[in-house]
């Protein structure tokens, strides 16, 4: 079953492009050239990824990133079309997983669509981690503490079980981007960054769990 990514573009000609080189590569295209536009579509259909820009008419790409994380964690990868610091940490903090900034290499683009989409895939049934009081269904991709369900977004998901995983193992900030970004990274450092804080600020008290260490990485201590 091929998967559906939805193109949130108001540059007819960019959106083209994006659309034939996603379609090439065998995924179900839809499209929208607004804000609200591109949120019926997500309400109609069932979508994998979203690439969502962030200057749109109707309704700019940080209120639709907003209103679809009340509901869903499916993976959101930005456009901007400058390199603003604020721009991309505003765009972490509601919830995005990655961004591009514009104008960028189609290749480049795809690449990363592919990661996110790669990275979406199912585990094995009964698949589980656990530590400090955390639990993660990894076929569900849902985090409970004491009980109770915490929504994350795809990538503070990916994250939290990578470090759940290596539980006790220093993960380098280089070995934690590869493995969620991917070799061709090329963002900044403070994308990790600002995902490990939203993850510690979603975890409360259990975010004492994920450990700096300092001028190495980060790791995952089940501790009282």
């Amino acid at each position: 079953m091929s998967k559906t990514i939805l193109v949130v573009e108001d540059q007819q000609v960019l959106r083209e492009i994006m659309k034939e080189y996603l379609m090439d590569e065998g995924y179900e295209v839809l499209e929208a050239g607004d804000g609200s536009q591109g949120l019926a579509l997500f309400q109609e259909h069932e979508v994998h990824l979203i690439i969502l820009d962030i200057m749109l008419p109707e309704l700019d790409g940080w209120s639709v990133c907003r209103r679809i994380r009340k509901v869903s964690n499916v993976p959101i990868l930005m456009l901007t079309a400058r390199s603003d610091e604020d721009d991309t940490l505003l765009g972490f903090e509601l919830g995005a997983d990655d961004y591009v900034v514009k104008p960028c290499s189609p290749p480049i683009l795809l690449a990363r669509a592919k990661r996110l989409l790669e990275n979406r895939q199912l585990h094995e049934p009964g698949d589980m981690l656990s530590g400090g009081g955390i639990t993660i269904h990894l076929p569900s991709r849902t985090v409970s503490i004491e009980g109770k369900n915490y929504s994350l977004t795809h990538t503070e998901f990916e994250i939290l079980a990578y470090l759940m995983k290596n539980k006790g193992i220093i993960l380098t900030r280089e070995q934690l981007i590869t493995k969620i970004w991917g070799y061709d990274f090329v963002g900044e450092d403070r994308t990790l960054s600002s995902h490990i804080r939203n993850l510690r600020s979603k975890l409360g008290e259990h975010a004492k769990h994920i450990v700096t260490v300092v001028r190495s990485g980060y790791k995952f201590e089940d501790r009282p």
